[in-house]
C-alpha cells in the first residue's frame, strides 16, 4: 500500500464519516458521465461558462436552488461549504444541519457536504448532470475533497495559498502546503479514469487593492504546485479589480505567463484555463448601481476572453443573496454575453511589459531561494515578504507592501517592502501616483479605494 494510501485511509476513518468504500467511488469516477466534469466542457466549450455561487445548508434548499439555475441556463453549478465545515470542525456542522432539517431555518452559511455524506449528495448531482464547481476557503480540504469527488463534484477550488492568507490568520503555512499535496495527488490519481479532475486557484485573494504582480505570481505558483504532482486541467483566475485596462493587461499576461512556466516544467500537455470573478469587493448598497457593476464586469470578461466567468448578485451588500437573485444574475449574464458575442482586446503594451517584468521578477526570487522543492521556496517567499498580499490577516504575511489607485483606478505600488520588483518597474507604479500628498490624505485615498464601487 502507498504511503498516500495509507494517509487517505486514515483520513476517511474519520468519526463523521460515513463507511467510505474506495473500490465503489473508483468504479463510479470511471463510469461518471462526461457531462459532470467541467474539463470536459472546456475542451469542448463554444462559450463562456458562467457560474454563480451558491450553498444552503439542507439537501431541499440545495436541490431547489439547482432547481432555479437550471432554469435560468447556468453551465456550472456551485457547491459552497459552510464555515463549520470549512474549519473542520464536522460534530458542529452536523448538529446545525439537524437543527436547519428541524426548523427550517438556516443554521449553516453553505452546505455541510461531509456532514450530508456522498452517497446522499451524489443523487443530486448526478440527477442534474451539470458540471458543480467546490467552493470552500479549506486550508485542510483533505476529507473534503475525498467526499466531494465521490459526490460527482469534478472541480476543486483552492490552494494553499489562495485559501490561507486571505481566510486565516495563525494556521500554520507548512502544513496548508502539504496538505494541499495531499489534495493535488488524489486529483491526479482520479483523473486517470475518465476526463480530468479540474483544479482551479482562488484568485482575488483578499479582494482588497491587491496588484496584479501579486495576483498573478500566486496563480502561477499553485498552478505549478497542482501540475507538479500530476494534474492535468488547472483554472487560474483573477477578480474585477476596478480598472477595465489593467483587467485587460492582467487576463493577457497571466495566460501568457501560466503557458510559458508550464512549458519550462515540461507540462505543457496539462490544460490551462483562465476564471474571472465578477466584483468581489464591498457591494454598492444600490441594487441597480449593483446590477450596472455586474454588466460591466460581464463585458470586462468577455474583452478578456475568459473561459468562465464567476457571478455575484445584486443582493450582495445585504446578506446572502436568495435563489431567486443567483438565477436572476445567472440569466442577465448569459443575456449579456449573447449580445456581446465577445469584444476585441486591445492590450496596453506598456503596462503588459512593466507587468511581465513585475512577475518574472518575483517568480526569479521564488525560483533562486535555497530551498530543496518549490512549496519550501514558497514558504520562505511569504515569510520574507518576496510575497506580500495586501490586507491579509495571516500571521507570516509581511503586509510592507502599500498600493493605491492612480486617477484611472489602476492599483499602483507606492511602497514594495521585500517585494523584489525592480527599480525601473517601481520608478513607473510611483510615477502613476500623486505622492506630494501628506500621509493622512494617502490613507483617506486608500480607505476611499477599498470601497471605490460603493459610491
Amino acid at each position: 500500500m502507498s504511503l498516500l494510501q495509507e494517509e487517505r485511509e486514515i483520513i476517511l476513518s474519520n468519526e463523521y464519516v460515513d463507511n467510505f468504500d474506495f473500490a465503489e467511488v473508483e468504479e463510479f469516477v470511471k463510469n461518471a458521465s462526461k457531462d459532470l466534469f467541467i474539463s470536459h466542457h472546456f475542451k469542448n466549450q463554444k462559450k463562456m461558462l458562467v457560474q454563480p455561487r451558491g450553498g444552503f445548508p439542507t439537501y431541499e434548499k440545495q436541490y431547489a436552488l439547482y432547481e432555479f439555475f437550471v432554469k435560468s441556463d447556468v453551465d456550472v453549478l456551485p457547491l459552497t461549504i459552510d464555515s463549520n465545515t470549512r474549519l473542520n470542525d464536522y460534530a458542529t456542522a452536523k448538529k446545525m444541519l439537524r437543527l436547519s432539517e428541524e426548523n427550517e431555518i438556516d443554521m449553516l452559511n453553505g452546505y455541510p457536504l461531509v456532514s450530508h455524506g456522498y452517497r446522499t449528495t451524489r443523487k443530486m448531482i448526478t440527477h442534474f448532470n451539470k458540471p458543480v464547481s467546490l467552493r470552500h476557503g479549506t486550508p485542510d480540504a483533505r476529507l473534503l475533497i475525498e467526499t466531494a469527488i465521490a459526490s460527482g463534484i469534478f472541480e476543486i477550488e483552492g490552494g494553499p495559498i489562495t485559501y490561507l492568507l486571505p481566510y486565516s490568520k495563525n494556521f500554520p503555512l507548512d502544513k496548508a502546503f502539504l496538505y494541499w499535496k495531499y489534495v493535488e495527488r488524489v486529483c491526479a490519481n482520479y483523473s486517470h479514469l475518465n476526463e480530468p479532475i479540474n483544479r482551479e486557484s482562488f484568485g482575488p485573494l483578499t479582494a482588497t487593492l491587491v496588484p496584479p504582480c501579486i495576483t498573478i505570481v500566486i496563480q502561477l505558483l499553485e498552478m505549478l504546485l497542482s501540475l507538479e504532482e500530476g494534474v492535468k486541467s488547472f483554472s487560474v483566475s483573477f477578480a474585477q479589480n476596478g480598472s477595465m485596462n489593467q483587467d485587460i493587461v492582467t487576463g493577457a499576461v497571466l495566460r501568457k505567463m501560466a503557458a510559458y512556466y508550464a512549458k519550462e516544467i515540461n507540462c505543457e500537455d496539462a490544460a490551462i484555463n483562465l476564471v474571472y470573478h465578477q466584483w468581489m469587493g464591498a457591494f454598492p448598497q444600490n441594487k441597480d448601481f449593483a446590477e450596472q457593476l455586474i454588466s460591466m464586469s460581464t463585458i470586462i470578461a468577455s474583452m478578456v476572453g475568459a473561459d468562465k466567468i464567476i457571478t455575484k448578485t445584486r443582493e450582495e451588500a445585504s446578506g446572502i443573496p436568495t435563489k431567486e437573485a443567483n438565477a436572476k444574475t445567472v440569466a442577465n449574464t448569459q443575456y449579456t454575453l449573447r449580445i456581446l458575442n465577445g469584444l476585441p482586446n486591445v492590450v496596453d503594451e506598456e503596462e503588459e511589459e512593466i507587468l511581465t517584468q513585475e512577475v518574472k521578477d518575483i517568480m526569479s526570487a521564488v525560483f533562486n531561494d535555497s530551498a530543496d522543492t518549490l512549496w519550501r521556496k514558497v514558504f520562505n517567499c511569504i515569510k520574507n515578504g518576496i510575497i506580500d498580499v495586501p490586507f491579509s490577516p495571516h500571521i507570516i504575511n509581511q503586509n510592507e507592501m502599500i498600493t493605491v489607485r492612480d486617477k484611472f483606478k489602476n492599483i499602483r505600488i507606492i511602497k514594495r517592502g521585500n517585494v523584489p520588483i525592480s527599480d525601473k518597474c517601481y520608478k513607473y507604479e510611483k510615477s502613476k501616483c500623486d505622492l506630494t500628498k501628506d500621509t493622512t490624505s494617502i490613507v483617506n485615498d486608500i480607505i476611499h479605494d477599498i470601497g471605490i464601487m460603493q459610491w
